[in-house]
């Protein structure tokens, strides 16, 4: 009788970094999702205008492991270099940024790092995953609904921390860790303009009471937006404070500092979309890499393991999938 399948709740990059090593190792996986589409950050977001980058705006590489494997992305034809018009802005003064750091996208669109890392791996999407306990022998995971998913082997919590904390119920050391992370939110908006605004900035870093980040959509390669798209972020400590902001005031705040800061003229957007993200980000890096609880098997990751960013994620789904493996 073969073994059972090892469970992996959460699709983001460190999910699925886990998983594709685990098959890489000849193990059997099966991926949960509570969204209707993988990636997580890393996802794109269907509009009228085409997908868009509302969430995870580029990425950069600085492990070796990490850009060996961007590297083999880039053969494998999901990413691309994205050498933007980089400018800053201070006290609503742009310059020309200095940052010459290579910056990576998913092409034609961020999820295409995650749709390549699936491959044929099986997954349940639109399935939020509540509770996960132990039997005698193996793992039962609890679907929102009621239903029950497994046996399963081992299981590795690939969601943000304040979601893993409770998921990790079983080993309360781990649990605690996870609690312990705070987690910042992003506000997320996208304007759609009819005709090209007349400027040469194409992402701005920003240091702002609302905004922190900005970008034109259309300026990463393999896109074909309909309309001229900008991606605004809000910064950390405006989004907490408007929290429960309607999209609407959102969009009409952020635009109009987007409107403030640009060197152009910005008529009223033919289209927008704003997304907030609860948990984009933890508040400070920390040096776990993976939690775990070998006898349990019990494994958790995830950017809030490492550093926050993409290549933290991939490194934390890595180093999740080693320490299950050594117990196999």
């Amino acid at each position: 009788m073969s073994e059972a399948p090892i469970a992996i709740v959460g699709t983001g990059i460190a999910g699925l970094s886990a998983a594709h090593a685990l098959h890489a190792a000849g193990q059997p996986v099966q991926l949960f999702d509570k969204s209707r589409g993988l990636g997580g950050r890393m996802t794109s977001k269907r509009s009228e205008t085409g997908h868009l980058d509302l969430g995870t705006q580029y990425f950069t590489s600085r492990d070796r492991r990490f850009t060996e494997t961007v590297r083999h992305w880039q053969t494998q034809g999901w990413v691309a270099e994205w050498s933007p018009n980089l400018y800053q802005a201070r006290e609503g003064l742009l310059s020309p940024s200095a940052d010459e750091q290579l910056r990576w996208v998913g092409v034609p669109r961020m999820s295409a790092i995650a749709t390549g890392l699936l491959g044929d791996l099986p997954i349940k999407l639109s399935c939020r995953i509540t509770d996960v306990f132990r039997g005698e022998e193996n793992w039962t995971l609890v679907d929102a609904e009621g239903n029950n998913h497994g046996p399963f082997s081992q299981v590795i919590i690939a969601t943000p921390a304040p979601q893993a904390s409770t998921l990790l119920a079983s080993a309360p050391k781990l649990a605690a860790v996870a609690a312990s992370v705070a987690m910042e939110p992003t506000w997320s908006v996208a304007l759609g303009f009819a005709k090209p605004l007349e400027t040469k900035v194409e992402a701005c870093f920003v240091q702002d009471d609302a905004l922190d980040w900005l970008a034109r959509h259309r300026s990463k390669p393999g896109r074909d937006d309909l309309q001229d798209v900008w991606v605004l972020h809000a910064s950390s400590a405006w989004s907490r404070q408007h929290l429960d902001m309607s999209r609407e005031s959102v969009i009409e705040h952020l635009h109009g500092a987007f409107a403030e800061l640009i060197d152009c003229v910005v008529p009223a957007p033919e289209f927008t979309l704003a997304h907030r993200w609860l948990y984009a980000r933890p508040s400070q890096s920390h040096e776990w890499t993976a939690l775990a609880d070998a006898h349990l098997g019990l494994y958790a990751c995830g950017d809030w393991c490492l550093s926050g960013r993409v290549e933290g994620a991939w490194l934390s789904g890595q180093e999740a999938a080693r320490r299950l493996l050594e117990q196999r």
